[in-house]
């Protein structure tokens, strides 16, 4: 099921191949039916899912981070290199509570996203067979327990995202894509040196060779004594996991890393805003959360104190350089790097409240971002501007649209009731209740306050009050004598159509569900939160100590 999931956009993109460019409706409606059955497969996959599953999966070869479940595991590169005994890579993937959130996030925004994408009318060939690309590669990082294999899906990512925003993205769209692809390179390619250190430097119990298994990897009786990167070495470990953590931290993206984030969303077409937010931000700390901690849970502990001053720098500075925005678009790209900032704040706090509230923002910040780009760009397309200022008194003409920017802005805000709120509430009681991160949260609960000012500030220019007199729309007086609003060379659409309803009502429903009765998702994280903490509070305890 899951190689049927990570590759389905695959089998969608080689039959787009084979369909002429001229016939634009049919590669969409592919594109569109290999989203809608990936979905269902997700779901499928989240109803099979057993949450409560505490044994060990023999098929997994042992995992002391949690049970994995549908595991795949097939011998891909088998080598017998003479000195180096063995190479041995392997087709591995799985998942458990944690990559399976993620699943059912990456299938229902890829969906939206090819929704999304119905408008694109340059060259939509080349554009849905990048598209679907990136989707596979996406889901395969997710699934993927083999560090070799997770990093050809991580590298995939790079080469459609960059010809999606430099091809159809906005006047400055080269300098964006350049910078995204410049930036996340320079993370993976030190990545690289560290999983080739971790091969040599752990043997799988199962074979007793050398080994890419994540599995093995975060059992760290696994670890050679003597190896580069074996427990004896603190020096190198230190340094293995901090070149790790700059690599996913570029993605998420953490402060001083995050200048690539604006100009790649200003420039990207409104679908691949929706993706790189909705998603790909979430891969820098799913990397960290399967990769980094596990692996190095001594040096995780070290550097708690160091990973949540980061994060409160995101979410202060994130907040501060939103509510300075003219743009909104630029106002969102801000408003999700300040909330990618309580991820790691609840990360930092090394506790179950911490990390599950992190995970469950990863899932809401998703939901609700996805929600804020689509709402950009609906606004954008009619009046060709994004400027708050060139707005006013928008709820009286457009009250659907106004009603789900509505939620969409006070979901992001953290109002009860909303699914935001719930996972920042976990967040800080994690925060708090750790000792490390304590009074890091004291200072980061200012972050709320200052996203509340752009949040409202934003809503209240745009939708509330009169038409402003250089406003991006004029007002005319229509054969009922009655005013009607006119977004220049709009040729009369206003509201919400169809297509965007079926897009954005959605991530509505789920925004405002999960914020009444969250467990669908946190009743899945819970057992495998739980399980990382684990492996993690040995190290704590014997630090305290």
């Amino acid at each position: 099921m899951l190689s049927l999931i990570v590759f389905l956009p695959i089998i969608a993109g080689l039959i787009i191949l084979a369909v002429p460019s001229s016939q634009k409706q049919i590669i969409r409606i592919v594109s569109l039916l290999a989203a809608i059955a990936q979905g269902v497969l997700a779901v499928l996959l989240w109803r099979t899912y057993d949450p409560s599953m505490a044994g060990i999966t023999a098929a997994a070869g042992g995992n002391p981070v949690g049970s994995f479940q549908f595991v795949e595991k097939l011998p891909w590169i088998s080598l017998n290199l003479g000195g180096l005994g063995l190479f041995n890579i392997e087709y591995f993937l799985g998942v458990d509570g944690i990559s399976i959130t993620m699943v059912i996030l990456t299938a229902l925004i890829s969906a939206i996203g090819v929704l999304s994408s119905w408008t694109i009318q340059k060259q939509v060939k080349g554009y849905f067979i990048l598209y679907n690309l990136l989707a596979t590669a996406m889901m395969g990082c997710f699934v993927a327990l083999d560090f070799f294999l997770f990093y050809v899906f991580w590298e995939l990512m790079l080469l459609p995202m960059y010809f999606l925003i430099g091809i159809w993205g906005g006047p400055n769209r080269e300098y964006a894509a350049i910078k995204f692809f410049l930036y996340t390179l320079f993370g993976s390619v030190f990545m690289l040196l560290v999983m080739i250190g971790l091969y040599f430097s752990v043997l799988d119990p199962m074979t007793g060779n050398h080994t890419f298994s994540l599995v093995a990897m975060a059992d760290q009786h696994n670890f050679i004594k003597d190896a580069i990167l074996g427990p004896n070495n603190v020096m190198w470990r230190y340094i293995a996991f901090s070149v790790l953590f700059v690599g996913f931290a570029i993605k998420v993206p953490m402060f001083p890393f995050h200048t690539w984030l604006p100009d790649a969303h200003v420039e990207a077409p409104t679908p691949i805003s929706v993706i790189l937010a909705g998603v790909l931000l979430k891969l820098g700390t799913y990397g960290m959360l399967r990769i980094n901690f596990p692996l190095f849970p001594e040096v995780f502990h070290a550097g708690m104190f160091v990973i949540g001053v980061f994060g409160a720098i995101n979410i202060i500075y994130g907040a501060f350089c939103a509510l300075a925005q003219q743009d909104l678009k630029k106002m969102v790209a801000y408003s999700s790097i300040s909330h990618m900032g309580y991820v790691l704040l609840g990360l930092a706090a090394g506790n179950s409240e911490g990390m599950l509230g992190a995970l469950y923002q990863m899932f809401n910040h998703g939901t609700i971002t996805a929600m804020l780009f689509l709402l950009v760009g609906v606004i954008y397309d009619r009046a060709h501007t994004r400027q708050i200022d060139k707005f006013g008194g928008l709820s009286s003409y457009m009250p659907r649209y106004a009603a789900v920017v509505t939620i969409a802005w006070f979901a992001s805000l953290g109002l009860p009731g909303l699914s935001g709120f719930i996972s920042e509430a976990f967040v800080f009681v994690g925060a708090f209740s750790s000792v490390t991160t304590r009074y890091i949260a004291m200072v980061s609960v200012l972050g709320i306050v200052f996203g509340a000012a752009y949040l409202l500030w934003s809503l209240q220019r745009m939708f509330l009050g009169k038409r402003k007199a250089d406003a991006a729309y004029d007002l005319e007086v229509g054969a009922d004598g009655h005013e009607h609003i006119h977004f220049h060379d709009w040729k009369g659409k206003l509201d919400l159509d169809s297509r965007e309803l079926v897009m954005l009502v959605p991530l509505a429903v789920i925004t405002i569900f999960l914020g009444i009765y969250p467990m669908p998702i946190m009743g899945m994280l819970t057992t495998s939160i739980n399980k990382l903490v684990q492996v993690l509070t040995p190290v704590v305890l014997t630090s305290m100590n």
